[in-house]
């Protein structure tokens, strides 16, 4: 979870057409109670006085999220003890807490209990949607580990991923590089693909639901959270909301018509989501849901090309398919999206970049590229004044994405070393020995390969000292010497 909380996480109850709705925040709608309210055009500004309630229906009101759960700081609650308060929302907090029993620190995300004690089969979809995520084990998925219940409170024990969501980043960068946009695209695709596998939608794909991993080397990678878990709730005057939540911005069109929640609608939102990386602002700017709506539904999506003209083409019409109006003219799920996501970023990423992002400020690294050839040298320093030179290469190889390999001479191979060799490879922690000629004679190297499309500058940086620590080891261990 990040840091600090969001700044609109209160649920709000979309009858309200009318209102100013902050954004990101996630709102209650009903399509057929709209439909009552809105001209067929979509397109009349909005008027508040007509939005009259029912005669039994009380006035409208925000939604609030005072509840007991945003308590429990400095406190207790079964074995876990809550230390911070990381966020809060309409269906509950979030804390920081430390699970005693296993010394892990984790996301507890505590449920408000007026959700619980209004409906009463709330909690029961409650678990089988965190069991269902529970079973992603995806990188890019945060991790639901155990949902439970103690005095009263029911609550959801995540993976507690230390850095920013991507909305904080873009509040303070508003756009992203198209190389650095597309990873994060991919990766969030990558996790939404895991989920559509097993049948689940998340319905409220948006920056503020993508938390990036803290690392030392740009932007970590991308984790998408929040499956699902506060998509039925009780709307006003109704024993149960039966319909849509979701976040206006980043809501497919046929939504707003009564049309039901699909993958396809997952992947509408997450090329608004590139979008908004690419151009520095969201495709509609209407005040209120009824003007978003009528955008949404009359106006064409705006060409990111107008506010990003370098951007290549392959890129630009990837989001024109993402964000497609007609469902059938999209991607149908994240699986169809995620392989178009990253072939667009193999071709686009500059390997210069990602080792400049890796390299350029670590200590005890120089890198520099082999002229008239896609090959850099990087050279490592170790223990006891001993370096090693590492080679990053592109390999185009039958794979389906484009490789980045990465390897070092660990000395020369005889046949008798083969054995040990094998054995040592048996035991090796990182990348595998080869056996390489390099010129003309069999010499044992280190070898590791990456996508090209995939691989995250601090990722490179730690496989490269891998490495170097386990070539050198086998250069010395053969040879007692410091050549390569």
């Amino acid at each position: 979870m990040p840091e600090s909380a969001p700044k609109h996480e209160d649920l709000h109850d979309a009858a309200l057409l009318g209102e100013s709705v902050p954004l990101g925040t996630t709102i209650l709608y009903m399509p057929q109670a709209a439909l009552s309210v809105l001209p067929s055009s979509l397109a009349a500004e909005p008027d508040k006085n007509s939005l009259t309630p029912a005669a039994d229906q009380p006035p409208a009101a925000k939604r609030t999220a005072k509840i007991h759960a945003e308590k429990l700081t400095g406190k207790t609650l079964g074995v876990y003890r809550c230390d911070t308060l990381l966020g809060r929302g309409a269906m509950g907090a979030v804390y920081l807490a430390l699970h005693q029993q296993l010394e892990r620190r984790c996301a507890l995300k505590v449920l408000s209990p007026k959700y619980v004690e209004t409906d009463a089969d709330y909690v029961n979809r409650f678990r089988q949607e965190a069991i269902a995520v529970a079973n992603l084990h995806h990188p890019n998925v945060v991790m639901a580990y155990a949902v439970g219940k103690h005095d009263d409170l029911h609550f959801l024990e995540m993976e507690f991923v230390a850095g920013n969501s991507l909305q904080k980043v873009l509040d303070t960068r508003l756009r992203l590089a198209p190389a650095e946009a597309l990873r994060i695209t991919a990766e969030i695709a990558d996790g939404l693909a895991a989920a559509h596998r097993t049948g689940l939608i998340h319905r409220d794909v948006k920056p503020e639901n993508v938390l990036l991993t803290k690392e030392s080397h740009g932007l970590g990678r991308a984790k998408i959270g929040d499956f699902g878990l506060a998509k039925r709730v009780r709307g006003r005057g109704e024993k149960v909301f039966d319909g849509l939540v979701g976040t206006p911005h980043y809501m497919a069109p046929e939504l707003f018509t009564g049309t039901m929640a699909s993958p396809s609608t997952d992947t509408y939102a997450l090329g608004v989501c590139l979008y908004r990386m690419l151009s520095g602002r969201l495709p509609f700017t209407g005040k209120t849901v009824k003007q978003l709506i009528s955008q949404a539904m009359t106006q064409p999506f705006p060409d990111v090309r107008s506010d990003c003209a370098e951007l290549p083409n392959e890129v630009a019409q990837l989001v024109d398919w993402l964000v497609h109006r007609d469902p059938q003219q999209r991607a149908r799920d994240a699986d169809e999206a995620q392989p178009r996501l990253f072939a667009a970023l193999e071709q686009i990423r500059d390997v210069r970049q990602l080792l400049a992002e890796a390299f350029n400020d670590e200590q005890g690294i120089t890198w520099s590229a082999r002229e008239g050839s896609d090959e850099f040298d990087v050279m490592v320093k170790l223990s006891k004044n001993r370096q090693q030179r590492v080679v990053i290469a592109s390999a185009d190889d039958n794979v389906p994405f484009r490789q980045l390999q990465i390897f070092s001479i660990g000395g020369p191979a005889s046949p008798e070393q083969y054995e040990q060799a094998l054995r040592r490879n048996a035991v090796q922690p990182h990348g595998s020995i080869a056996v390489r000629d390099v010129n003309g004679q069999p010499h044992f190297v280190m070898v590791e390969n990456h996508s090209r499309a995939k691989v995250a500058p601090d990722e490179l940086c730690r496989s490269v000292r891998h490495i170097a620590r386990h070539a050198d080891a086998v250069e010395e261990f053969l040879t007692g010497h410091d050549v390569n």
